[in-house]
């Protein structure tokens, strides 16, 4: 009887997983290259990494930004790179994560829109620094203009109120 037993799977990773690893944190360091100033200082990147990334729109001719990305991937190694990946999950429109996000503000707003002071204050409990005038008037206006066939001005500026304060709360802003 032959031994089916292979020796790959002790623990050891496989050359092509090591390779893919390795592409996908220069995949990730391409999407930090992408990011604003203000929120990469929102991760926990090391001093080279930060200089590497500044530098990377200075390199434009093919071969040039190619190596340096390669050099980004090769200081990913030494980051926290699921801290970055949460970050980077909460900006891109295309992830779960940020579509449940959204679809949760657009709850709020239509709360609030629908509701009472009850809503309010949980909004306001939920994001203490909402100004609540502010939001009674724009949910006063939304009313109206629902109340009046009107187009949903209001309601946009509500939404985007919104979305700005749950920005600033998760550190995004």
């Amino acid at each position: 009887m032959v031994d089916s037993y292979d020796d790959s799977l002790d623990g050891e990773k496989s050359k092509s997983q090591v390779k893919r690893e390795l592409h996908a944190l220069v995949d990730l360091g391409e999407r930090l290259t992408t990011l604003k100033p203000d929120l990469l200082n929102k991760l926990p990147l090391t001093d080279a990494l930060r200089r590497a990334l500044a530098d990377a729109p200075k390199h434009v001719a093919h071969i040039a930004r190619k190596r340096h990305l390669q050099f980004i991937g090769k200081l990913m190694r030494d980051q926290d790179t699921s801290a970055i990946l949460v970050l980077l999950d909460q900006l891109d429109a295309s992830t779960r994560q940020y579509n449940e996000r959204f679809h949760g503000l657009e709850r709020w707003r239509d709360r609030l829109i629908a509701g009472d002071d009850a809503v309010l204050e949980k909004f306001v409990s939920d994001y203490p620094e909402a100004d609540r005038q502010q939001l009674r008037s724009l949910i006063r206006q939304a009313q109206h203009e629902v109340a009046h066939n009107k187009p949903p001005a209001s309601s946009r500026k509500i939404f985007k109120y919104i979305r700005e304060l749950d920005e600033t709360q998760r550190g995004l802003r």
